[in-house]
């Protein structure tokens, strides 16, 4: 960034600075031009008049204003007006104190509207060139009166332009921001829809290949005994089924891969075969943790042994967050019929600081997983202070339930 570059940007961090030398700029221009007689026996000739104490207040207060013209522009314009009609007709030799009424009007016109500017211009510009023409010192065709008509009309009809080319860029650069954001999102819903139509094309062509090994499985337990030829050509044809699912969910799983994601694992899933080693994690780290089982010889289907142990890993990371290191937690896991509950308890925080408000997504994320498994999950605080989370999954998935050939997620 060169020195040109710096400046601009200081004055654009500063405006009450950069009005503030314009108006010590117009001043000087005022009071410059007060000396300077336009009527001289030579033409224009410096010196011949002096402007007296009156002119050189109006003048100096004319440009004070200026320096408030961001701000209060109608003000400024209407103190800058007044001071201009007072000087018309006072001033003798007159000074150009019109000069702090055409800064004014300019900036009006190129803060407002359209209707706004015009209105006011032509308000100032009757106003001053008429006080001027009829009140003035000097005769109503003199040049300086016909000098403030056409300093008023230049100054509303380029701060107008300033104002329509200002309006004009802002437009073209919002239209480009909103273009930009209307191609990413387009992007990011065609990608969407690709991804979605994968994920059904996957399950369409997965459910296929499992339903044929329930089909096939199904007639070589049928036939085991009297025909093990067909139930070896059966078994040939489960494997096949099997080994086509594998790769057809291993391709399409490519796809919906984004870059960067991390590889798949290659240690088997969790579950409550883990729990000790889990409550030893959090036990390390200073919370208390009581584990009480009431399961013993249940076997869990995979998905149902997954989602008991991120419940309880989910309801501990929430007490170790929101409950602090002090709090002490109860875990069970017991066998009710058909189904195994899970609770987790806390007694909540042992400092004088509220919990947090909101929450992330911890809850919901376990809410959706035990709901996909056709379970329940209760969560909410409880009395006297703590929390509680509570899981009722099912023991046996819909699948191991049934046990129907041809039955198809």
């Amino acid at each position: 960034m060169n020195t040109l570059d710096r400046a601009r940007a200081h004055l654009k961090a500063h405006p009450l600075a950069l009005d503030a030398a314009l108006a010590t700029g117009v001043l000087i221009c005022m009071v410059a031009g007060s000396f300077v007689d336009p009527h001289g026996k030579d033409g224009v000739t410096w010196g011949l008049r002096t402007p007296d104490a009156p002119s050189i207040a109006l003048m100096a207060v004319g440009a004070g204003a200026l320096v408030f013209r961001r701000r209060v522009p109608r003000t400024v314009l209407a103190v800058a007006g007044t001071l201009s009609v007072i000087e018309s007709v006072t001033g003798d030799p007159r000074a150009p104190v019109a000069m702090s009424a055409v800064v004014a009007l300019y900036t009006v016109a190129s803060t407002t509207d359209r209707h706004t500017a015009w209105r006011l211009g032509l308000l100032t510009m009757t106003l001053l060139t008429g006080v001027a023409m009829l009140a003035g010192p000097l005769p109503w065709y003199a040049q300086e009166n016909l000098a403030i008509f056409a300093w008023t009309g230049m100054a509303a009809t380029a701060g107008d332009a300033i104002r329509s080319r200002r309006a004009f860029v802002d437009a073209i650069q919002e239209r480009a921001e909103r273009a930009e954001r209307t191609r990413e999102e387009e992007a990011r819903r065609r990608v969407a829809e690709e991804r979605l139509r994968i994920a059904r094309d996957l399950h369409d062509v997965v459910a296929h290949h499992i339903a044929l090994v329930n089909v096939q499985a199904g007639v070589a337990a049928h036939v085991m005994d009297k025909r093990p030829d067909q139930a070896k050509e059966a078994l040939a044809h489960v494997r096949e089924a099997s080994r086509s699912a594998l790769n057809e969910l291993r391709a399409t799983v490519g796809l919906l891969r984004q870059s960067g994601d991390p590889e798949a694992p290659t240690e088997p899933a969790p579950g409550l075969h883990r729990l000790d080693e889990l409550v030893g994690t959090f036990r390390s780290a200073g919370l208390q943790v009581e584990v009480a089982r009431a399961d013993q010889g249940t076997t869990l289907p995979a998905a149902v042994d997954l989602a008991a142990y991120r419940v309880i890993q989910e309801a501990l990371t929430n007490v170790q967050k929101h409950a602090g290191n002090q709090a002490k937690a109860e875990v069970s896991v017991v066998r009710v019929g058909p189904q195994v509950e899970i609770t987790v308890l806390d007694d909540g925080r042992h400092d004088d600081q509220a919990p947090p408000s909101g929450g992330g997504h911890g809850l919901l994320g376990m809410r959706e997983r035990v709901t996909a498994l056709r379970g329940t999950l209760t969560t909410g605080p409880r009395y006297g202070g703590g929390f509680r989370v509570h899981a009722i999954l099912p023991v046996k998935t819909r699948t191991a339930a049934t046990g129907e050939p041809g039955e198809t997620v």
